[in-house]
């Protein structure tokens, strides 16, 4: 049995991290992905192909891009929504797991009013003001060093997911948030479940960081760049329980919808850089399906 994969060019400076070529595909559905996206790029007639040229492959690998992350985001909003089910299920008749209350406790317990004031301040990092300025000064350097958009479309496509993911899990699940007695002002009144600022910090660290490496050479830059990226994340969601403006629980959700939206994300530009190489007419390649082949090409 074989697949097929577009026939690609010399690779380019922004589908590397390090060694590892983004435009080669080592899982089952990585390599199904490109074989489907491929396929669809191959069903435009030859004679259109050639008068287009390199626009077609650009604007299938555009076209390719939109519908994988639209899908996407239908299919994980579908997920936050059955959040709601599995929320229902494990919560108690307060409304609570067993871990949300002992660790809310916990964290409690170990404040004082300077940790307080710098956890605010931390905090307010990854609101709805600061994590956007902060991924946008990222981005735009590393779209002005290498002189095109793309960085800056495929974070924009990120948070605009990020945001709207958060409004659907609190409109859907409208979970009241911790007692005002045991938060840190400022207090928030909007529904806890997911945490917004947890959801969009993993988002848009994530991207970030798959950016960063692109961009940089240097393998303590890059393993610098990831262990930043996973400190930054973590502590943010923490700082939300700590001050009680979120259960743990909303934290977790936060984190694993954030981090499926971002690789979403991921996968759309990597499937882009895929086939933006692909050429009108092009005889494909085959690899073989086979176990030796999947050993060698991975996701």
């Amino acid at each position: 049995m074989t697949e097929t994969t577009p026939t690609r060019g010399p690779s380019r400076p922004d589908d590397r991290i390090g060694e590892r070529d983004l435009t080669h595909w080592h899982t089952r559905f990585g390599r199904w992905l490109v074989t489907v996206a491929t396929r669809l790029v191959e069903a435009v007639p030859p004679r259109v192909s050639r008068r287009l040229g390199r626009a077609a492959a650009w604007s299938l690998a555009h076209l390719a891009f939109v519908v994988f992350t639209v899908v996407s985001l239908v299919l994980i909003t579908l997920l936050v929504q059955g959040a709601q089910e599995v929320y229902e299920g494990v919560v108690g008749s307060d409304g609570l797991t067993v871990v949300d209350r002992p660790v809310l406790d916990a964290m409690v317990s170990v404040r004082n009013p300077t940790l307080d004031t710098v956890v605010t301040a931390y905090t307010d990092v990854g609101g709805p003001v600061g994590m956007p300025l902060l991924a946008t000064a990222a981005v735009l350097v590393i779209a002005l060093r290498r002189r095109r958009w793309t960085p800056l479309v495929v974070a924009l496509i990120a948070a605009a997911g990020s945001v709207l993911m958060t409004v659907v899990g609190k409109d859907l699940i409208g979970r009241a948030r911790p007692p005002a007695s045991l938060a840190v002002p400022p207090l928030e009144v909007s529904p806890s479940f997911p945490s917004g600022h947890t959801l969009n910090a993993t988002v848009l660290t994530t991207v970030v960081v798959y950016l960063v490496l692109i961009e940089t050479t240097a393998r303590w830059q890059r393993t610098l760049s990831v262990t930043l990226g996973l400190l930054f994340v973590v502590t943010m969601g923490l700082s939300r329980v700590y001050l009680g403006h979120h259960w743990l629980t909303d934290v977790v959700a936060g984190w694993a919808i954030g981090l499926a939206w971002a690789l979403a994300v991921i996968t759309a530009h990597r499937l882009w850089l895929t086939l933006r190489e692909h050429r009108g007419g092009a005889e494909p390649h085959h690899v073989d399906g086979g176990p030796a082949a999947r050993a060698g090409h991975g996701s």
